[in-house]
């Protein structure tokens, strides 16, 4: 496509020269049932064990988990997951030993693109890689507490945990370890690089709905449906995965009928475009808050009375009308209100006189002076943090604002650092899980422990609630733990922003998941 098609992006042409931008997308003009994706990046890396623009996105759409999360009627009639009941996927049933320790998954008769079969070694091979890179996938082994992954024949695989695990069939259900198509990875390995890490961040070789064709950097990507599919046929045949770098763009080509789903749209945006019958918009309220971190390790965040002076001192209702339009969903929790156990333990509201009191109380009769730095991570953290300091200049807060770039934000907020004292952050669990939740975030080892918690008891707490296998124990300890946070008051809690899907008014079957991108076999184009 070359130089024409990217500044036909740039400069927003018509949306019909999409279709004949060139090489790429001349075929995909003609095909039947082909989803064109508008997307901010054409995939970066498809290696799931390394996180780049456009991988979590993809992978997901290649590479399946030996369990799915069952799939039940939502409250608005559309359909949701339930994430207390684990169903089989690329594995068709499994035994449990009575220590709850040993798990022996029987794998079903699927096939990758190439054809091979599903076996045992494919599932190893993937633990394999992921343990030698050191990555996502070991973290996720960890949490898991696999201690070991093993051929007990051509279909059949045991996982030896080291102690029973709540999250343990949840983390099956992710895109790492990604089951591989081992044979055709090997193919591609190299004596010095014996797991084709090189290949495999190009390559895709899957048992999943997909499997990618071509990927042009700063153009797009397609992908072709596996005719070996072991589920329900996908109704697109092909998907385009279009660049799309103007944001303004994206929905735009939804609106002109050449694209089919337009991602990560501006929240600025979207109530207008709920009002445009060229376009559908669907909302979740998503699975992450979007916070305020404040840091126990430094002044003046040690004193718990500063830290809900803070929480106090933020307007709840300006937050939702300026940062989110109106559209997000209010935050009284760690967790998630699907989560078993939920409760609303955060009923903390705006006021500026109970924050000046225990700015007083906590020595600050004259109020106080705090740096907040941001990054652009998220869409809205400058948004947010310039509201909270319009906000706290009620409470006698002086806010500083520093903007800091990405990479010193996920450096000095990541395991080994935690250097940040004030700060926005957005934790997303993956897992559906309160146990793997509070792993993540609170725990000493949670590698999102962004606010530095570190509390042998608390620990302690999660290292029980992983293994407990009574439910009313297990949901009082759920419970404990959301009062325990938000005593210590360690963050201000605002909003789920919000998961939008903008799409052709004919796209149904769109499910809200743990990662939380648009899994393309979902959907299908009712046409009228």
């Amino acid at each position: 496509m070359g130089h024409a098609g990217t500044r036909w992006l740039r400069n927003g042409v018509a949306a019909a020269a999409l279709a004949a931008a060139g090489a790429m997308l001349a075929p995909v003009a003609q095909a039947q049932n082909t989803l064109v994706m508008a997307v901010p990046s054409a995939p970066k890396g498809v290696d799931g064990d390394v996180w780049l623009p456009g991988t979590l996105e993809t992978v997901i759409q290649v590479y399946e988990g030996l369990t799915e999360y069952a799939i039940v009627p939502g409250a608005d009639g559309r359909r949701t997951l339930d994430p207390g009941n684990m169903m089989p996927h690329l594995a068709e049933s499994w035994t449990v030993s009575p220590d709850g320790k040993t798990y022996v998954f029987k794998l079903r008769n699927a096939k990758s693109f190439r054809g091979n079969e599903l076996t045992a070694d494919d599932v190893v091979f993937g633990y394999e890689k992921s343990v030698a890179q050191k990555r996502t996938g070991l973290f996720l082994k960890t949490v898991g507490l696999i201690e070991t992954v093993e051929k007990v024949s051509d279909k059949e695989v045991k996982f030896t945990l080291s102690a029973p695990n709540r999250s343990f069939l949840r983390v099956l259900y992710l895109y790492t370890p990604s089951v591989y198509d081992s044979r055709v990875v090997k193919e591609n390995a190299k004596a010095d690089d014996p797991y084709a890490t090189q290949w495999v961040a190009q390559n895709t070789a899957g048992y999943g709905a997909y499997h990618m064709t071509e990927n042009r950097p700063g153009e797009g990507a397609q992908f072709v449906r596996n005719p070996n599919y072991f589920g329900p046929k996908p109704f697109f045949d092909r998907v385009v995965y279009r660049e799309v770098p103007s944001a303004a763009n994206r929905p735009a080509l939804v609106q002109q009928g050449v694209a089919q789903w337009a991602d990560q749209v501006p929240i600025q945006a979207i109530p207008e475009l709920m009002k445009d019958k060229r376009v559908k918009v669907e909302k979740e309220a998503g699975s992450g808050t979007a916070h305020l971190v404040m840091n126990r390790n430094y002044k003046p965040f040690d004193d718990v009375r500063v830290r809900k002076a803070m929480i106090h001192a933020m307007d709840y209702e300006a937050v939702n009308k300026t940062v989110f339009h109106g559209l997000g969903t209010r935050s009284r929790s760690n967790l998630l209100p699907s989560f078993p156990g939920y409760v609303a333990a955060n009923t903390n509201e705006t006021d500026y006189a109970k924050a000046k009191q225990l700015l007083s109380e906590a020595g600050y009769p004259n109020g106080l002076e705090v740096t907040l730095e941001y990054a652009d991570n998220q869409w809205w953290e400058e948004a947010l943090s310039i509201q909270f300091q319009q906000s706290a200049a009620n409470a006698g807060i002086k806010v500083n604002l520093k903007r800091i770039p990405n990479t010193e934000m996920n450096s000095r907020r990541g395991v080994g650092q935690r250097t940040l004292p004030f700060f926005p952050f957005l934790s997303n669990p993956f897992v559906l899980e309160p146990s793997y939740a509070y792993y993540l975030t609170l725990h000493s080892k949670g590698s999102n422990n962004a606010a530095a918690f570190y509390e042998k008891d608390f620990d302690a707490l999660i290292d029980a609630m992983v293994i407990e296998p009574d439910e009313e124990k297990y949901k009082k300890m759920v419970e404990e733990g959301q009062k325990r946070i938000a005593a210590e008051a360690l963050y201000v809690d605002t909003f789920y922003p919000g998961v939008f899907g903008v799409m052709a008014p004919c796209i149904e079957g769109w499910i809200f998941r743990p990662v939380p991108y648009v899994l393309w076999r979902d959907l299908s184009c009712k046409k009228t």
